[in-house]
């Protein structure tokens, strides 16, 4: 199988003063999955925001390459648990598919058991490969809500788009089946995308909201790919996230 070809494209850690490089109260969180696997992430608190966001991101890069889109979410009042999977950054261990579902509920029990954070305040946030990582978490913990951005209803769908309908099992082992786990979460969900998303079309999207049990929402944001969403979204776009934040953890 070609999952860590194709499934997962982790970056390595740069050794920099990333609080002051971004202006942010970062800070370092150590934490262990269940199997022990050493974990890394970022817990931002704004202030005044009591709920959370445990933010479970894509397959590429590591938690470095969200620090704008961080940034952003903090000044739009907006608190966070940005922490990287097994493999990525300076998480220790290899990503699997089970392996990034033990690493969010290794998040979900910090968040909780360490930082004193009540599931009534925690709403998971999951875009595109972390959706189905956040939906996980979702089958499985109590959250305030849930937030797939940019997501899929699982690999075999996103395969069979584009590779002109070859069985994804001939390819990956990963199912990453979203779809599946939202038959059993029953919590308030937001779905955001792209109207010009390529890499997972919009199809895809509403594939993932038809899945899901009410109360939910689709937030398409107009012009918006997989990788500009948050910045041709804007201000509309962060105030969608705050409104859903604040309307499901008050």
């Amino acid at each position: 199988m070609l999952d860590q070809l194709l499934v997962y494209h982790p970056s390595p850690w740069e050794d920099r003063d990333w609080a002051r490089v971004s202006g942010l109260p970062l800070e370092d969180v150590w934490f262990d999955a269940p199997d022990g696997t050493r974990l890394f992430g970022w817990y931002v608190r704004a202030s005044g925001s009591p709920a959370v966001l445990l933010w479970c991101h894509g397959n590429a890069g590591n938690i470095i390459h969200r620090l704008e889109n961080l940034a952003l979410l903090y000044r739009a009042g907006l608190s966070a648990f940005l922490f990287d999977y097994r493999g990525y950054g300076r998480s220790r261990g290899t990503p699997s598919e089970d392996g990034l579902y033990q690493d969010a509920l290794a998040a979900y029990e910090c968040l909780v058991q360490t930082k004193r954070v009540p599931p009534e305040r925690i709403v998971l946030f999951g875009r595109s490969l972390g959706g189905a990582v956040a939906g996980a978490l979702a089958s499985q913990r109590a959250a305030a809500g849930l937030i797939l951005e940019s997501t899929f209803p699982s690999v075999e769908a996103l395969a069979r788009f584009h590779y002109g309908g070859l069985p994804a099992h001939w390819l990956v082992s990963a199912e990453f089946n979203l779809t599946e786990r939202l038959r059993t979460v029953h919590m308030p969900v937001l779905v955001i995308h792209g109207d010009r998303d390529r890499t997972v079309p919009i199809q895809m999207g509403r594939m993932v909201f038809e899945g899901a049990h009410p109360p939910k929402d689709l937030y398409v944001v107009p012009g918006a790919d997989h990788n500009d969403l948050v910045f041709v979204g804007g201000a509309p776009y962060f105030e969608r996230l705050r409104r859903f934040v604040k309307d499901v953890s008050s």
